[in-house]
Parts: C-alpha cells; structure tokens; sequence
C-alpha cells in the first residue's frame, strides 16, 4: 500500500509539473485521504511529510494562476496538518485508519455478545435489551450471562459515566465479569467484582450491579445488588408485581463489603425484571415513582405475551439520553 501511494503521489506531481494551469493541486489530496485510512501510525507521519515536500516542489510552476495555488496550498496543508494530528493521537493505540476503527467494532462486538442469552431448556424464556444514551455503540450499561449446568447466572451492570465515556470501562468491566460468572459460587460473584474494581484505581471506578442466580429445574433464585435498583417479580397467582430489595454497597468503593440476598421460587407464569436506573430515574423524578411507572407500564405491555417484552419495555421507558439496560426472565 506505501509503494503504491508513493507510486500515485510521483505520478501526480509530475502531472502537476507538465499541467500547471489545467491539473488542479488539490489532486495531492487524493493519496493523503487514502493513506489515512490504510497507512499504520509508523509510516502515515512520513508519508505526510512526503506528499507536502512533492508539493512544494511544483508550486513554482504555478505562477499563472496564483490566487488558485495559494487556496489550494492552504487546503492541502491544512489536511496534512489534521492527519498528523491524527496519526499522532491514533499512534496511543497502536493502529490507525481503518484498522483501528474495525478493532473497535470487534470491541463493541464482543461486549454485546456476551450479553446474549445463552439456550435455556423448554418452560422459560430470557431476553435482554440495551439502549446507549444517544445512540453511540458504545454504553457505561451492560448484560452477562451464562449458563451452568441447569442454573442460569446473569448480571446487569452500570458503569459510572455514559455513552463512550463509559464504554470503555463497560468493555473492560464486562470481561472480568465473563471470567468470575459461573466460575465462583454465587455469593462470591459480587465481592470478587469489587476487589477487581478497586485494583483499577480508576478516577471513575465504581459501578452498580444486579446478579441473579436461577435454577431452571426447580425454579429457586437469589438475587445480589450492589447499589443497583431493585429486581421486580410478577406472580402469576396474584398478577402483582413486588419489588426484591437486596442491600448492598456499590462496587469499586468499599473494600472487603458483604452483599446480603433475597431468595424466592419462580413459579409457572412468574417473570422478573433486571434494569439500569436509566430506565426508571431523571432528575425531577424520586426513583421509587420512576419504578411504579415502570412497573405499570409492565403490567400493559407484558399483557399476553412475554416475547419481545424487553424491547417493547426499553422503547417506552427512559430518556434517549442515557443508557438503559434491561432482562426479562418468564417462566412459561
């Protein structure tokens, strides 16, 4: 690719020098825009810097047509200058162009699989939904899961921040959580979750948490929150719903805390929800009517059907402007 852009940059300027009045120099744009894409951080730099001397070069043949030569001077300049800029800030990681964005997206990639839902025998039904604030990919909220043996475990978690503030430390967050769910008893989960934060000594190092733990033979859960709102459980004989207060302290602030639990049996028909607080808090609102809302708004759209319940329950809920993570879990 460096052999051929240098190939393209010669070509042109001899074109530039044969052609002074009828080539345009904004030709030279073209090789920089393409080495910006596919160049790495070690070669771009370079490149640069040879494109622009190739352009001083044929500048004195552009005498006739100087008000010409000089805006395309400062253009060609200018965007040399902003791809330097930003060679040298992709540099930080070690790729650049199109590399750099397509490691990104198997970043993003990753984090959403992980909070796929793995296959759960007949009789029940999971789903989970995420929406980032804005729409970025890239969310402070996110969902984990796994299956071990019958016992289903997931986690749905907030990281401090939103959008791509948050995204990073969701991603690196997330894989943690991957490796410790399923791999320690359940009571151990959060605490571990929490001495793996604290060892981040990150400036905005905490995160809430919600772990439940679920046996898909006999219907027995227990339910963890680190500072995280509240599960909610429909029962099926009632038709109410009631909300699992589980004490906890955040992650990432307190070293060695304890997390208490609440434990209960889903019977047939029974559903739970596991949210983020982007779903049920804004500014001007206490988060207990913000989760009477929601459990209202429950109650009418999971009338009948539990398929597709999460989506229809993120997209009436919450403000596009900040993440909102959400699970459904129903036993049929």
């Amino acid at each position: 690719m460096l052999f051929w852009l240098v190939l393209t940059t010669v070509v042109f300027g001899v074109v530039l020098w044969t052609w002074p009045v009828e080539a345009p120099l904004t030709l030279m744009v073209v090789p920089l825009m393409v080495a910006s894409l596919r160049l790495g951080p070690r070669e771009l730099p370079w490149f640069v810097i040879f494109v622009l001397a190739v352009l001083s070069l044929v500048i004195p043949r552009q005498e006739e047509v100087r008000l010409r030569v000089t805006l395309g001077i400062v253009v060609i300049f200018a965007i040399g200058l902003l791809i330097l800029l930003t060679s040298f800030r992709r540099s930080r990681l070690g790729v650049a162009g199109a590399r750099g964005e397509s490691m990104l997206v198997d970043l993003r990639d990753r984090i959403q699989r992980q909070g796929g839902i793995p296959d759960l025998p007949p009789g029940w039904y999971a789903a989970s939904e995420l929406r980032s604030a804005g729409g970025t990919p890239f969310a402070g909220d996110f969902v984990v899961a796994a299956r071990v043996g019958e016992r289903l475990e997931v986690v749905v978690v907030d990281v401090s921040g939103k959008g791509e503030g948050a995204g990073t430390r969701a991603l690196l967050l997330s894989g943690a959580m991957g490796g410790l769910l399923g791999a320690l008893p359940s009571e151990e989960f959060l605490p571990a979750a929490n001495d793996f934060l604290l060892r981040q000594d990150w400036e905005e190092g905490f995160a809430t948490a919600v772990h439940l733990s679920l046996d898909l033979l006999s219907g027995h859960f227990t339910v963890r929150s680190a500072g995280h709102p509240p599960a909610a459980l429909l029962s099926a004989g009632t038709g109410r719903w009631s909300v699992l207060e589980a004490p906890g302290p955040i992650l990432g602030l307190i070293p060695d805390a304890t997390y208490g639990c609440v434990t209960g049996v889903m019977r047939r028909g029974d559903a739970m929800l596991l949210y983020t607080d982007g779903l049920v808090e804004t500014p001007s609102r206490d988060i207990m009517l913000g989760i009477d809302r929601m459990l209202g708004q429950a109650e009418r759209l999971l009338r009948g059907s539990f398929d597709g319940g999460a989506a229809r329950l993120v997209d009436s809920l919450g403000s596009r402007h900040d993440d909102r993570a959400l699970l459904l879990v129903h036993r049929r």
